[in-house]
């Protein structure tokens, strides 16, 4: 179920927990900023999502409150990720769903990354 992005962050959430190491996850990259890991639902050849280690529900409260080091940090992560997957060439997708339109089903800021195949359209029309 679609989440509401200004709801306060709930530290019960799945990524909360696999931050803390309370629920096991296949890691491919961590700094000070960021992880990142296989979804155990891909929806693609190579789906891997890299969330902050810090409590942020949505794009809009990270940008809001977030220091810009770790801005820059998390986003320089998610470029790392996508490389180190090989993704680069022949391209990717990333995605990060926020609030209830956008169907952001866990309340802490979290992007996709998709690759593999080609990916078609972005929307069904």
């Amino acid at each position: 179920m679609p989440i509401d992005a200004t709801q306060p962050y709930d530290d019960q959430n799945i990524f909360a927990k696999i931050l803390r190491g309370e629920i096991p996850s296949k890691r491919v990259y961590e700094d000070n900023f960021a992880i990142a890991f296989h979804d155990i639902n891909p929806q693609a050849p190579t789906h891997l999502l890299v969330i902050p280690k810090r409590a942020y529900v949505s794009w809009d409260d990270f940008s809001a409150r977030a220091p810009d080091a770790e801005i820059a940090g998390f986003i320089r992560a998610v470029g790392t990720v996508a490389r180190a997957a090989g993704l680069v060439e022949p391209g990717y997708r990333l995605l990060a769903n926020i609030g209830q339109d956008g169907h952001q089903e866990v309340p802490h800021l979290h992007v996709h990354v998709f690759g593999g195949r080609p990916l078609g359209p972005m929307l069904a029309r």
